[in-house]
């Protein structure tokens, strides 16, 4: 897939970056020389990302879950690097416990980091981006709210109301907005330690993720990814509305040229 158009060069946030896929990210972008704002909660983590590219990932240690540190250190970050262009919410936990197991109040404390966390950067990133009415928004999804594992009620049930945020965000700001591009993509089965030890290496999925990210092709609000691949049945707004008034057949999937 090629751009028809790229967003300029950030900067970007990127929240989780401390290991991981969230770190795999900022250094594809910083690759790509897009200044990088790395967000996580463990400082030593946050400076090994960074040190792969130190003039281009900024680390800022902040709890995604606490919506006052995250608009205090987007504001760092607006005056150190300049107006928010991208965003990746890729923060998220995985507790793996058994219903019965769990301590009371730790159902909404993963509530508050997979889907709160999502909230607190769209709601401190934003308003940056409606200011010139141009930016990115991509959320780091999964299909686990559909075929829930065992041990997985916290994540699962997280993780699907972070997609309904996403298509609830679009129905808020598509109309007025349509510069601001927001979608999904699923990275697919990871060798994480969230995810298996034979899954996909976070560097090689990261090159699609970073690649989508940059895209900034308003036909891409409302889009799923999976990997390298659109599925279809999360189309973007406007080739929808397209096909339906050309009476067009169903296009074939895009996909993602990595990097």
């Amino acid at each position: 897939m090629t751009p028809s158009q790229t967003i300029a060069n950030g900067p970007a946030i990127v929240t989780g970056a401390g290991s991981g896929l969230g770190r795999a990210l900022a250094r594809k972008l910083a690759a790509k020389g897009t200044p990088v704002a790395i967000m996580g909660r463990q400082e030593k983590a946050l400076l090994a990302t960074a040190s792969a590219h130190p003039d281009l990932i900024h680390s800022f240690v902040c709890d995604v879950a606490d919506a006052a540190a995250v608009h205090a250190c987007t504001a760092q970050i607006v005056q150190r690097l300049g107006t928010v262009r991208i965003l990746v919410n890729n923060a998220a936990i995985y507790p793996r416990r058994d219903i019965l197991d769990l301590p009371q109040g730790a159902f909404m404390e993963t509530m508050g980091i997979n889907l709160g966390g999502m909230v607190n950067t769209v709601q401190a990133a934003l308003p940056h981006m409606v200011g010139d009415g141009v930016g990115r928004i991509l959320n780091v999804a999964t299909f686990a709210d559909m075929s829930p594992l065992p041990m997985s009620s916290e994540y699962s049930t997280s993780k699907g109301a972070a997609r309904i945020f996403t298509r609830a965000l679009i129905a808020d700001i598509g109309d007025r907005f349509p510069d601001i591009v927001v979608g999904d993509w699923m990275p697919g089965m990871l060798a994480t330690q969230m995810g298996i030890e034979d899954g996909l290496a976070p560097e090689v999925a990261a090159g699609w993720g970073a690649a989508l990210a940059l895209m900034h092709d308003p036909a891409l609000t409302g889009t799923t990814f999976e990997m390298d691949r659109e599925i279809l049945g999360g189309s973007g707004l406007k080739r929808r509305l397209k096909a339906a008034l050309t009476f067009s057949r169903a296009a074939k999937p895009r996909t993602i040229t990595p990097i």
